[in-house]
């Protein structure tokens, strides 16, 4: 039996790709597993913000085609980077386990965050964690940067930056923890719906492929991200708009979630924040009382505004 993965191809991309594939392999030995490398507008205009070339379907609209068409049978995604309105036809099949949630900060000498000095220029590809940072640190300059997490690493280097925000789980799943000079309470960012876990997506109705890819699934993690994920759909964010939301589990009770969630101003000036704990039974719900909670306190002035602020491109 023969099973196709598609992914792009940056480094992170694969190692995604691959994890997939050695946890499918392990569970079922007779399986045939192939991964197919796709091309995505993202990949192609590696050096363009994001904000400005569309939303996070940079990512997937490629990929989503080739499973739409049959050509590959299951997709591998960072969560994060998954619209929370899929194509008619495609659904979430499953959700990994959760690396490091957390932003941390890759600089130079080693400075953790709190001891940058005043006017340090620090890079992120991120309007979330631009807004939040700034607010924590009004007296550094943010600058937008593009490319792959290994990129990125090197324009540390090359482009005379101070440091760059970027997320745990990438550094980790690389091999390039040992880079990491401080690791950003979410106290102070919260991380992106979705972040640190990867999504599967699949054909709706592939029940073959519905049963297979059970073996990668987490039910927390999946509880988890359904709140985060609701929240973000009813509050109709993406890459253009600065919003955070992390939902965990009660240290108490592993049935109760607690969800965070803000949304701020790209300048950091303004940042309204909520949180609220329910069953993890009824996350969906969760995701959206929050959201509501948000909207209420003024973050549709803030959505409506849609990311037309963007970092200075570096």
């Amino acid at each position: 039996m023969k099973l196709v993965i598609g992914s792009r191809g940056s480094a992170l991309a694969l190692w995604q790709a691959n994890w997939a594939r050695r946890k499918l392999a392990s569970a079922y030995p007779d399986l045939s597993i192939e991964i197919e490398v796709i091309k995505t507008e993202g990949d192609r205009l590696s050096e363009t913000p994001v904000s400005q070339i569309g939303g996070k379907e940079v990512w997937t609209k490629e990929i989503e085609h080739a499973l739409l068409s049959g050509s590959i049978d299951l997709a591998v995604h960072s969560l994060k980077d998954l619209p929370t309105r899929l194509p008619e036809g495609l659904v979430l099949g499953a959700v990994s386990a959760r690396e490091d949630v957390r932003d941390v900060l890759v600089s130079k000498n080693d400075r953790v965050f709190r001891d940058l000095p005043g006017g340090a220029t620090v890079a992120t590809g991120s309007l979330r964690r631009q807004a939040q940072l700034k607010h924590a640190r009004p007296d550094l300059n943010f600058v937008a940067i593009r490319g792959n997490v290994d990129t990125r690493v090197k324009k540390l280097e090359t482009e005379n930056l101070d440091g760059i925000i970027l997320a745990a789980a990438g550094l980790k799943r690389l091999g390039l923890g040992d880079r990491i000079a401080d690791f950003i309470d979410p106290d102070i960012c919260l991380p992106a719906p979705g972040q640190a876990a990867l999504g599967i997506e699949i054909r709706e109705g592939d029940e073959r492929i519905t049963e297979l890819v059970g073996v990668l699934n987490c039910a927390e993690t999946q509880q988890a991200v359904t709140a985060e994920r609701a929240m973000l759909a009813t509050l109709g964010g993406d890459c253009g708009v600065p919003i955070g939301g992390y939902a965990a589990f009660d240290a108490a009770s592993i049935d109760v979630l607690s969800l965070s969630g803000v949304v701020a101003t790209p300048d950091g000036r303004q940042v309204i924040s909520e949180r609220a704990e329910g069953q993890a039974s009824s996350a969906e719900q969760l995701g959206v009382r929050v959201a509501k909670r948000l909207l209420k306190q003024g973050a549709g002035v803030i959505l409506d505004r849609d990311g037309k602020d963007t970092l200075p491109r570096h």
